[in-house]
């Protein structure tokens, strides 16, 4: 599905009308726009006052975009802020290019995106759910010694163990000064525990700040934090809390230094003392890259010590990430294995199973959405045994497959079918204008088209015998290149039937140099004589070629580079 369909079908890519790369030398814009110059000039078609009236308005887009990419300053601003950035004014562009529906889509658009942000920023809400859940009995069924035996029931015992709720947002005071109210309320095998805390953190430099802390929950509480950045490589966090109990007071101390090792790797050193939690110290080694996360740390302390690893594998073309971990200590040894999928632009879902020695077997479930979360962790069974390890594995598994299947791919589906339609009723007029314009623009290249395929056809050359873009038809892999999609003879200033693919024989052949075709990494329907024919639908570019007296073919993304020729294209005993 497009995203934001309609600004991205009327944005103009001057690359692509030029078809050259973002990377293009002054000489190779220079050579592209005499190219399309002597394709397009009025005065070539002056003969035919419609030809004319069309070759002026394509001329001048081209004019446009060579004026533009051949400019070193404004090149940049384009780079950088697109076609809307050369303007004075931003929404000058928008008035005059836009139908009065859609200026009002814009805006209400907009206006929602700012509201969003400004609660976003003004309350910056964070909060997680965990839900435990003890399904020890469906497992290892315990027996109390004066239980009688023969009572036996068919419904394992399944009951929520306990329950944890925090919440906290963020109020921006001053343009240096944050608070920060947070709280939690915490129940475990009937036994409750919360609560509440109030920070004000200070920027004091660009190289630091400060943070004092007030709560009250097991008795008052007074803390105080300190972060420094040492140099460009490393940073100092500090902070101590004052646990006021009816035992006296409580100290604790937390002390971490980071050190940046490499363009994606990160070392910290945590000292920890006083509190609860006893005293440690950890050192932690994260490497970060484009495809792999792994992070490792020791810890020597009390009451535990440990060392542990754990590797995450990103798949983005996949929207997921797969774990695996392992944590070996005093308390015993911990295998973790999941995965995590992101099923939209702000939610994801996770699953994971741990295998312990020992606390046994857990299913940990996460749902995120944007800065809230749900966390359910299940135990299964108190020892690792096949069955529980099997069911954890398989059953979150089934759940994800069938509800994809019967609920989100057919809200997906349906979301982007309305997208489609939305985009296509809010641009109609445009998208006629544009499907005219293509087939003028094809129109106006018959004649370089004619001379291009007469010259390739002399050195047995390329020599492109069709060419078909757009939608794939259901359970195949290329478009069938024998039947007529695009017809000819018909005027360009007639009505254009909607199709789901188009005819670009015509100007993928002009776009041939010297036996050679390239196209960018970009998508098709932006390039001279191309038009979108299924707005919002994945597309695809199929090309049917000769070279050499042999036969070729190839199918490509609408947003994938092409070069031809190439030898795995030929088509095996055929002429």
């Amino acid at each position: 599905m497009e995203e934001e369909g309609e600004s991205i079908l009327l944005e103009e890519n001057y690359y692509q009308l030029l078809n050259v790369s973002k990377t293009a030398t002054p000489e190779e814009i220079n050579s592209a726009y005499r190219r399309f110059s002597r394709m397009f000039h009025p005065d070539k078609h002056s003969m035919d006052p419609n030809k004319q009236k069309w070759a002026e308005q394509i001329f001048n887009k081209v004019k446009e975009a060579y004026e533009v990419l051949s400019d070193s300053h404004k090149r940049a601003i384009y780079d950088t802020l697109g076609k809307r950035g050369l303007e004075v004014e931003g929404w000058e562009v928008i008035f005059r290019t836009r139908t009065p529906r859609e200026i009002r889509e814009e805006y209400e658009r907009l206006k929602r995106e700012r509201e969003e942000r400004r609660l976003q920023q003004s309350a910056n809400p964070r909060g997680t759910i965990t839900l435990s859940i003890n399904a020890t009995d469906m497992f290892m069924k315990y027996y109390d010694e004066y239980e009688i035996m023969e009572d036996t029931t068919i419904i394992p015992n399944i009951e929520v163990s306990g329950m944890t709720i925090q919440q906290s947002i963020d109020a921006p005071v001053t343009l240096r000064d944050t608070m920060t109210l947070s709280g939690n309320i915490s129940t475990q095998n009937g036994i409750g525990t919360g609560s509440v805390n109030i920070s004000n953190r200070h920027l004091s430099s660009e190289k630091g700040w400060t943070e004092c802390e007030f709560g009250m929950g097991n008795g008052p509480l007074v803390g105080f934090k300190v972060f420094r950045t040492l140099s460009r490589l490393m940073f100092l966090n500090c902070g101590t809390v004052f646990q006021f109990t009816p035992r006296g007071i409580s100290p604790s101390l937390i002390s971490t230094m980071a050190l940046q090792l490499d363009a994606h790797s990160v070392g910290y050193l945590t000292y920890r003392a006083g509190g609860q939690g006893g005293s440690s110290m950890t050192s932690i080694y994260i490497r970060d890259s484009e495809k792999y996360h792994s992070n490792t740390a020791v810890q020597i302390g009390n009451p535990h010590s440990f060392i542990s690893f754990n590797i995450m594998r990103k798949l983005p073309q996949h929207e997921m990430k797969l774990r695996l971990a392992l944590k070996l200590g005093t308390f015993g040894v911990i295998a973790e294995y999941g995965a995590e999928k992101k099923v939209s632009q702000n939610s994801s879902v996770s699953a994971a199973v741990m295998l312990g020695v020992p606390s046994g077997v857990m299913l940990k479930l996460k749902w995120t959405c944007s800065t809230q979360s749900i966390v359910i962790p299940i135990h299964l069974c108190e020892e690792v045994l096949p069955s529980p390890v099997f069911y954890a594995t398989v059953v979150p598994l089934v759940s994800w497959l069938l509800l994809k299947k019967v609920v989100l791919d057919p809200i997906a589906k349906e979301r982007q079918e309305r997208e489609r339609q939305r985009s296509m009723e809010a641009n109609y007029e445009r998208l006629q204008e544009m499907q005219r314009q293509a087939r003028a623009t094809v129109e106006l290249m018959r004649e370089t088209y004619s001379r291009i395929r007469s010259e390739e056809e002399k050195k047995k050359g390329l020599v492109i015998v069709r060419a078909i873009y757009g939608k794939l038809p259901a359970g195949l892999s290329h478009h069938d290149v024998s039947v007529e999609q695009f017809g000819d003879g018909v005027s360009p200033d007639s009505p254009v039937p909607y199709s789901e693919v188009i005819d670009v024989t015509i100007p993928i052949q002009c776009l041939v140099k010297d036996s050679r075709l390239e196209l960018l990494e970009a998508s098709k329907s932006e390039l001279p004589g191309f038009f979108d024919p299924s707005v919002g639908d994945d597309k695809h570019l199929t090309i049917q070629y000769m070279f050499r007296s042999n036969l070729h073919r190839c199918t490509v993304s609408d947003r994938q580079a092409v070069v031809l020729p190439r030898n795995n294209h030929r088509l095996k005993n055929r002429s």
